[in-house]
């Protein structure tokens, strides 16, 4: 009987998934279909607090100004008593037509700056206005920015994230869309390397980049600095290559199903979260799957699958 060669041993078992300890696993009013602050297509927040509770989220965005109560003490008590914490408000802007819009741009920052910090959370999620419109496709302004308007959306998200620390304590994130402005690799490593990094993150929704071409993994490793946060998300290549094909905007291709369930889609996700947590920092992973509109019953077992799905992954 012939012995066994030394470097014939079975191959080990593989090992746990890594343990992403930096990285605060949440979700959003997004991953239940919601868009706007008052849709009758769209679940009551009740209930999206009690399901996403009951999914295993610990943490929730505040989604479109309007649809969880605005009233600091209301909803301080309606997330607590169901475990939630939040961790980020979100607004729109358009800086990039320069300082005319600065005062309207400040009242509605200034609006959910002020709850967002009543509520505890550190961020802002920036995302900047759409050049196409999302239900009739019309192109309601050029796609690409003129070198003035750079100099305008640059000097204004500054001016935007020194004012917020100032008054609020709270940074913003810019996040990159489909159908803005800041959409591809090249747009965005030309704003981050426009705005300064003191003031203006960034937060990379890898469902939106990959939508737009650009690959999550490198660019955390290229500016790693600037990553100050994470919105989850996959799209489905099939789909994506129809809405490219035919030049669907982001709301139809929505409807059509570009954003899918992790981890049915590209990218996927432990790569990417294993490269944040190599930055060793702290990082809220908030996850986002488009769904807008979509039948009440949809969201939570879709949310309840993908918590476990992060679980799997070390998250």
């Amino acid at each position: 009987m012939t012995a066994p060669r030394a470097d014939a041993s079975p191959q080990a078992a593989p090992g746990p998934p890594p343990v992403l300890h930096r990285i605060r696993v949440g979700s959003a009013p997004d991953s239940w279909g919601v868009w706007f602050p008052d849709d009758p297509r769209q679940v009551p927040w009740r209930r999206f607090l009690d399901e996403v509770a009951r999914a295993g989220y610990e943490w929730i965005e505040l989604g479109p100004y309007g649809y969880l109560p605005t009233d600091p003490a209301v909803l301080h008590r309606e997330i607590a008593h169901r475990g939630l914490k939040v961790s980020a408000g979100t607004v729109f802007t358009s800086l990039h037509h320069g300082p005319g819009v600065w005062d309207a741009t400040w009242a509605h920052v200034s609006r959910v700056a002020t709850l967002t910090q009543a509520m505890g959370a550190g961020h802002l999620v920036v995302i900047p206005s759409f050049w196409r419109d999302d239900k009739t496709a019309e192109e309601i302004e050029p796609r690409e920015l003129t070198a003035e308007q750079w100099r305008h959306l640059t000097s204004g998200m500054d001016r935007l994230g020194r004012r917020v620390r100032e008054e609020f304590g709270l940074g913003i994130v810019l996040h990159p869309h489909a159908d803005t402005h800041i959409d591809t690799e090249e747009n965005v490593a030309r704003f981050l390397d426009g705005t300064d990094p003191g003031l203006v993150g960034l937060c990379l929704d890898t469902g939106h980049y990959a939508y737009c071409g650009g690959d999550s993994v490198k660019l955390i490793k290229t500016y790693g600095e600037r990553i100050g946060y994470l919105h989850l998300k996959q799209v489905d290549p099939a789909v994506l290559a129809d809405v490219r094909e035919q030049g669907t905007p982001f709301g139809p291709a929505v409807r059509q199903g570009v954003m899918c369930e992790p981890p049915l889609g590209v990218p996927a996700l432990p790569p990417v979260l294993e490269a944040a947590q190599a930055l060793d920092v702290d990082l809220f992973a908030i996850v986002e799957q488009d769904m807008y509109p979509c039948p009440p019953d949809r969201p939570f077992p879709i949310a309840e699958r993908t918590r476990r799905f992060l679980r799997s992954c070390g998250a």
